[in-house]
This record gives structure tokens, sequence and C-alpha cells, in this order.
């Protein structure tokens, strides 16, 4: 029952808070608009399909941590996280509440990325793949907003957010795939690699694409994400411990 009444809470802020919900929402389609138009210009020997779909994930990924990440920052300078503890509510019970809050907006999110980047590519894919690559979307922006609540308990302002970007944004993208096969990494950039949920996110959507659709691996890598969401809920919820 906590939970829900946290959950009726974040889509009550969502209703109210329409420039989180327009960013969340506008932002990454414009950014997979520009993904575009960086690809035109390309030589048609490079791959689209072997970027524009990891792209998405990151997309996701980035934006999603970012501004949840920023707007659980805004909820503890208002008081309100703590007006929520005074009254009882344990820790997890407002992670997992404010997950649930996300739930419909991430789905939004990642059907109207997918839909629009389809479209734009000219991709075509079977249902069962265009399934795997929402589905995966969907589970990374979960774990996104888990991350940004874990990040957020150690900002006091919205400025504190900027140091973890290099960490949390910047470094995956060269170690989880996205721009080389990490194969090719020196190895101890291959295992540093693995601390990131955007790596297996990305593994994720290559592997729905394949040819042939590799679903042992798939599932594979959607298991590693639901255990990051797992982890970053419990983690999360002993830093609301500390930090309040």
């Amino acid at each position: 029952m906590n939970i829900l009444i946290v959950a009726k809470r974040v889509l009550q802020q969502l209703r109210r808070d329409r420039r989180f919900l327009g960013f969340m929402i506008v932002v990454p389609l414009l950014i997979a608009y520009f993904l575009k138009l960086f690809f035109d210009t390309m030589p048609e020997s490079v791959s689209r399909e072997a970027f524009v779909v990891p792209f998405t994930a990151y997309i996701v990924y980035f934006l999603t941590f970012l501004l949840s990440a920023l707007l659980l920052v805004q909820e503890r300078i208002s008081g309100t996280l703590n007006r929520m503890l005074v009254n009882g509510l344990h820790k997890k019970d407002i992670i997992i509440g404010y997950v649930i809050g996300y739930l419909g907006l991430a789905l939004v999110q990642a059907g109207l990325i997918l839909a629009e980047v389809l479209w734009l590519f000219k991709l075509k894919y079977d249902w069962q793949v265009i399934v795997a690559l929402g589905g995966t979307l969907f589970v990374l922006a979960i774990v996104s907003v888990l991350l940004g609540i874990f990040i957020s308990t150690f900002a006091r302002r919205e400025a504190h957010i900027i140091p973890f970007i290099p960490i949390v944004i910047v470094l995956p993208a060269f170690l989880s795939g996205l721009l080389t096969k990490t194969s090719l990494l020196p190895r101890w950039a291959e295992l540093l690699g693995h601390i990131f949920p955007i790596r297996y996110g990305i593994t994720a959507v290559q592997s729905a694409v394949a040819v042939g659709f590799d679903g042992t691996a798939y599932w594979h890598n959607i298991a590693y994400l639901g255990v990051f969401a797992l982890v970053l809920t419990i983690v999360g919820s002993f830093t609301f411990r500390e930090r309040e």
C-alpha cells in the first residue's frame, strides 16, 4: 500500500511538472532525428543498423538517468523525501514506488523512440524483434531510473549531479560496445565495462537484431539488467538511510 501511495505521488508530480514530462518524451525524439541527420552524412558503406539501434538504447539510458537524478534531487531539496520518511514510509517502498510511477512514462518513451527510429531509418524487423527491442528499452529505462535514484542520494543540489556524468554517461560510451566491439578493447577495459548496465542493454539489442535473433544471448543480458535493478533497489535503500 505504501508503494502505491508513492507511485500515485509520482504520477501527480509528473502531471504538474510538464517541463520534465516534455523533456522525457520530446528530447529523445529530437536526438533520434539529429542522429538520422548525422548518419545521412556517412558513406553508404557504413552500416546504419549496426549503430542506430545501440545508439537508441544509449539515448534512453543517459536521458532517463540524468532527468530522474535531477528530479530526485529537487524532491530532496523541497523536503518531499523527508516528509515521506517522517510519515513512516520505508526507503525501499519509496524507491519501488518511484519506479512504478515511472513505468508508464518509460513505456511511452521506449515505444515512441523505437517507432521513430524504425521509421526514420526504414528498418524492417519482424514482430518478435520489435517486441524484444521495445522490451529492452523499457527495462533499460527502469534500470536508469534506479541508477538516477541511487546517484541522487550523493547530491545536495542539482549541480552535484554533474561530476557523475563522466562516470555514468561518458565512460560507458567507450566501454559498452556502442562505438566499437568490446572484444577489441584491452582486457582491463573490457572487464571494467561490465559494471555499467548500458553494456547489457546494448548487447541485448544487438542480439535481437542479429541474423536469426540470438534468443539465448538476448535473455542472458536482460537477466543481467534485472540483477542491476535488484541490486540498485537494495543499495539505494541503504543510501537513503545514510543520507536522510
